[in-house]
This record gives structure tokens, sequence and C-alpha cells, in this order.
């Protein structure tokens, strides 16, 4: 098939990332949006734009049959679903399929079986991929998890089967805490996901969290993209990134990059999607999670290669084979690349702050990318994530990339509202993050460092 119009299920940056690519190939696109939304650059930016609803997700973004009924008021022949909201909703993905409309996105039943953590750690195993010592079965009560976990052995991680976003995670060092945890982690998991099925993992101390991204075709054919290091995290969410990985040795990055592309396979995946891994110290990588969307974090996959990974996700919703082999891929890399995630939120607390941006100036210049949706005079509510911006640094070193990454954070400006460009400073600056030797920890390291210097103070 030809894609012709591709309505975009989602908002701000993503919804003007994904406009970008379908501008550039002459794709009509239609913008649905919120209340809340109706003033922001991407409804401006699309060809059409449809009111979804009021402002809470459940009446607009969320409501998949409406957003189903646009598409087909508006004679979109696809839907790109972004990241969040309905992106990884096999149900979305099936009304989109039984209306005659692609999903640029994997087929619905795999994106129910990723979706499902512990099916995944099933499949995986059955893989040859490495996983995280655990349960493989839903614990029915909290004398099962603590039977399981006197097998596997303490620390573990309470997890949500259906979790995501670091939501209904919970470290558990001693049984007191497992059973204290217990119950709070099944409501949450219920509250949050529909389902309060938990299981639970071997807690690896000081890891690094590594995923890689994969690419897969209807004709069978699957190549990695290399890897992205998603180490730095707040709360169990990312926050910088970085390719490739300054900790894995050469030996390694091939280890776990192939084992990437054998899930995908595992799972007959087609699409773009991202496989994700914990690696300990000796560099032992165990499968975490697929994420079976694009990712916040694409465009330093994007900028290392020269690709469009949204370009390429239409190109697979249209039936066309991948465009190049493994040994092209690994010959197009070059040089490195550093995503900052600029949010509207205390850049102490990390709590959102929502406000009025009274000015809005980006930075700007060689090795500079800004994928953003907001301008002057917008307000950042509280109905969806604070998300501002995504500053994307790019050189032919690290050091180079790290000194440009530096130098837009101090010219970036943006006032009348709170924001973590400070923090993401302190970061760039900290010596963990220069020498590339922090793990998913640096966060909390830097504020117990912080705390000790203000009471010594």
């Amino acid at each position: 098939m030809t894609i012709r119009k591709v309505l975009i299920a989602n908002r701000g940056e993503i919804a003007r990332r994904i406009l970008r690519t379908c501008r550039a190939r002459g794709v009509a696109t239609v913008a649905v949006y919120s209340e809340a939304d109706a003033g922001w650059p991407f409804v401006r930016e699309a060809d059409e734009a449809v009111l979804l609803g009021p402002p809470p997700v459940a009446q607009s973004y969320l409501n998949l049959e409406k957003i189903v009924a646009i598409a087909k008021e508006t004679g979109a022949d696809a839907i790109h679903p972004g990241y969040g909201f309905l992106s990884e909703n096999p149900t979305f993905a099936r009304r989109c399929r039984e209306e005659g409309i692609a999903f640029i996105g994997p087929d619905p039943d795999v994106i129910a079986a990723m979706g499902d953590k512990v099916n995944a750690r099933r499949t995986m195993q059955r893989a040859g991929v490495p996983v995280v010592p655990g349960t493989d079965e839903p614990l029915a009560s909290v004398e099962a998890a603590l039977g399981a976990a006197a097998a596997i052995g303490y620390p573990v991680m309470l997890k949500a089967s259906a979790g995501g976003g670091g939501i209904g995670m919970q470290v558990c060092r001693t049984p007191e805490e497992l059973k204290a945890a217990y119950g709070t982690a099944t409501a949450r998991a219920k509250a949050y996901f529909g389902c309060g099925d938990v299981f639970l993992e071997k807690y690896i101390d000081d890891p690094r969290h590594i995923e890689v991204q994969i690419l897969a075709d209807a004709h069978g054919n699957v190549v990695h993209l290399f890897e992205r290091d998603c180490s730095v995290q707040r709360r169990h969410q990312k926050v910088i990134e970085e390719t490739p990985s300054p900790f894995l040795t050469e030996e390694a990055r091939q280890a776990i990059c192939a084992a990437a592309v054998a899930a995908a396979k595992a799972v007959g995946y087609v699409g773009a999607g991202t496989v994700e891994f914990l690696v300990d110290a000796d560099q032992n990588f165990y499968f975490l999670e697929m994420n079976t969307r694009l990712q916040v974090e694409h465009p330093i996959t994007e900028e290392t290669l020269g690709l469009d990974l949204v370009a390429l996700q239409l190109d697979i919703a249209e039936g066309k084979p991948l465009p190049f082999t493994q040994e092209d891929v690994a010959a197009r890399r070059k040089g490195h690349a550093i995503e900052c995630r600029v949010y509207a939120e205390d850049p102490v607390t990390f709590l959102p702050a929502p406000g009025r941006i009274v000015a809005y100036e980006p930075p700007s210049g060689e090795g500079v990318r800004v994928d953003d949706g907001v301008e002057a005079g917008l307000t950042v509510t509280p109905y969806y994530d604070p998300m501002i911006a995504k500053l994307v640094v790019s050189g032919s070193t690290r050091e180079e990339a790290l000194a440009r990454g530096r130098a837009a954070l101090a010219a970036y400006r943006i006032e009348g509202l709170k924001h973590n460009i400070p923090f993401l400073q302190r970061v760039l600056e900290s010596e963990p993050f220069v020498q590339g030797r922090y793990t998913t920890h640096l966060v909390q390291e830097l504020q117990a460092q912080e705390q000790k210097g203000a009471r010594q103070s």
C-alpha cells in the first residue's frame, strides 16, 4: 500500500516530529487535540486538526474509538501513535486493523505479548535471550512472593506484570520489606494498569540500563541500529541518553545487539522497536522488556546513523523491505550523540511544575538539534507529561558532543516556569558522567552529594 494521509494520535513534541517526516514525504496529516492543546504548534502545523474533547486523557488522547472515528471521517489511511498514550495498546491497534486503517507499529498480538512482562520473560527464555532470575508466573499471594524471594535471594525487585514507566516497582531487601510492599504494589498495578498481577526479579545493584533499537520488515529482515545508554534516570524514568554507550566493550556490544535481534525474531516482530537490558558491572546483560513503539530517545540513533526512523516506520507499514543490511548500518555509524530531556519540573524535587512559558528561545548551532512542541505564550498543563523539549547534541567524539551539550544548555532560554535545565547541567558536569562511569544510581548519588554539601555549608 501507499500511505497518503496519516492521523497522528499524539500531541506536543512527538506529534511535530512525525509531522516533519510526513511533510517531507508529501503525506497529508491529521492532528487530534484536546481543548488544553488548542493553541499548540502541532495543531496549527497539521493539514487538518480535529478536536478530541476536554483535557483529561480518558476524554481525549485515550479515547480510542473517537480517534478511529476521526480517522475514518478524515479519510486517513494510517495512524501513527507516537509514544505513550495508545502506542502500546493492542486493542487500539486491533481496532485500526478492523477498520482497514494501517497502524504504524507491530501486530496487536505482539504488542499484547510483550506488554505482559511475565509472558515476555518466558518468550525470551525460550529464544535464548538472558533474563534476570525471577518468577515466571504472577505471584498469587504474599506467601508465594516470600517463598520465591527466598529462592532467588535478596535483594529483589517487585514489579507489576503489566507495568511501565517505573510505576509499581519496588526494591525489597528483606522479607519484612517485601511483606510491606506486596499489598501496595498489587493495588497500584490494579489502579494504573487494570491488572494487579505482580512478579519478582533479582535486583541488580548499580546496573546500567542499555537498550537496543531494532527494525524489522514484513519480509523477515531484522537489523539492529546499535545501542543507547539510558542509565541517567530519576524515579526509574530516563532523562539523559547517549550512544554509543561509554561502558560497553565491543564484544559486549555485539552480544547485546545480537540478543535484541534474536528477541525480535522470536516474536515475529515487524516495525521499529526497542529491546531493553540491565547490564551489571561485569557486562553480563539481562532482558528487561521490549517497547513495541518509537522511543523518546530515538533522535540520538538518527544522528549517529543519518537515518529517519519515522520514515522507516512508514516504509515498513507500506510493506517495503528494509533498504539496508546489518553491514550497511555498521558502515553508517559515526560519532557520538547525547539527548537531554527538558521538563517543566522542579530541578531539585523533580515534581512537575506546570505554568505559562513567558519566553522561549532554544539553542542552535553545529551538532545541536531541538525537538520541541512548545513556544512562548503556551501553558504547560498538569494534564500531560511535562516535557518541553529534547535537546540532542552530536559530535565526532563523546567529548565534542558533551561540550556542545553544555554550551547548548547554557544558551537555552526558558522563562515563566521552573525547568530542569540546572539539573541537566549538573549531570553533564559531574565527574561520573564525564568519565562515562555512571550507573542508574547517578542521580541519587548527585543528590546525596548536594545535600551533604548543603549541611556542611
